[in-house]
């Protein structure tokens, strides 16, 4: 297990101060918002993409993730990171979401990145059912399956609470019907708090589709609100316990975007924390 910091905590920063900043904090991998004002994949140039390359190779960073959950960009004044939705009503407006999940992942290849994070459908409205939702969802998510097959990239779908898929059976519904290797699980351990499934219950049974963690802290109450872990109510020793009896050697990206006034301080903390946790499980990353 390896940490990484999410850049999305940095969005008041440049991309590469943001890489200079994470690295200087110990963390191995950055997760790269694929969003203004980082790498918002529709006006990225040839030269911008090499600016990172040359960041992450000067300081000694890897991609831990790429993140294209988060559409800062549209600016939709309804929620910022949840529209444009995969399950928007208006066909047209959903497609902001296809279009650039498909540019998220050639992103991706081109950086060396090995998967990207996408929200699991979008905010249902009064009228849909949530297999209405699914279908809908399905439709739309399937072209970037065949693209994240083609380029070598995984997508992986993490359950958000009030969206369409909240819990790990509903995320285990809607991947039945994918016949795809290229397919994930973005394992958010705080999500999972909010909708009542304490991570350290579900690691086993999601291992064989996880491919990649969030963590953050949740507070006693379950309010989707995240939190500098160790001042929440998450079981990190026995979370990262039942991780390590998988054998899981991947990332674990720490995900702080509400701390955007000092990332710096949050991000250390975050750092002291879950680095010692991992020294007494005899896990910590090198």
């Amino acid at each position: 297990m390896q940490l990484a910091f999410s850049s999305n905590a940095y969005l008041k920063f440049p991309i590469a101060s943001t890489i200079e900043r994470i690295a200087a904090l110990g963390y191995k991998g950055i997760e790269l918002a694929a969003d203004v004002p980082h790498a918002w994949p529709a006006g990225l140039l040839e030269e911008s993409k090499q600016a990172i390359r040359d960041a992450l190779a000067k300081h000694g960073l890897a991609i831990s993730n790429i993140n294209a959950f988060m559409m800062n960009a549209v600016a939709d004044p309804r929620q910022p990171y949840w529209h444009p939705g995969w399950t928007d009503p208006d066909p047209h407006y959903r497609a902001i979401r296809r279009e650039h999940t498909k540019r998220a992942l050639h992103l991706a290849a081109e950086l060396g990145a090995e998967c990207i994070t996408t929200e699991p459908g979008g905010l249902l409205t009064p009228e849909q059912t949530w297999q209405q939702g699914a279908d809908i969802f399905y439709q739309e998510f399937m072209p970037c399956v065949e693209l994240a097959g083609e380029l070598g990239v995984r997508l992986l779908i993490e359950p958000e609470p009030e969206l369409l898929i909240e819990r790990f059976d509903q995320y285990l519904t809607f991947v039945d019907r994918i016949d795809s290797p290229w397919v994930g699980l973005n394992f958010d351990i705080g999500h999972a708090y909010c909708v009542g499934e304490d991570p350290q219950d579900w690691v086993a049974r999601m291992r064989p589709h996880t491919r990649h963690y969030h963590f953050e802290d949740i507070a006693a109450s379950r309010v989707h609100k995240h939190l500098i872990p160790g001042h929440g109510a998450i079981d990190f020793d026995a979370t990262l316990r039942e991780i390590q009896k998988t054998g899981y050697d991947g990332w674990i990206t720490v995900e702080l975007y509400p701390y955007m006034d000092n990332p710096d301080a949050a991000a250390r903390e975050a750092h002291e924390f879950l680095t010692a946790a991992m020294t007494r499980l005899g896990a910590a990353a090198p």
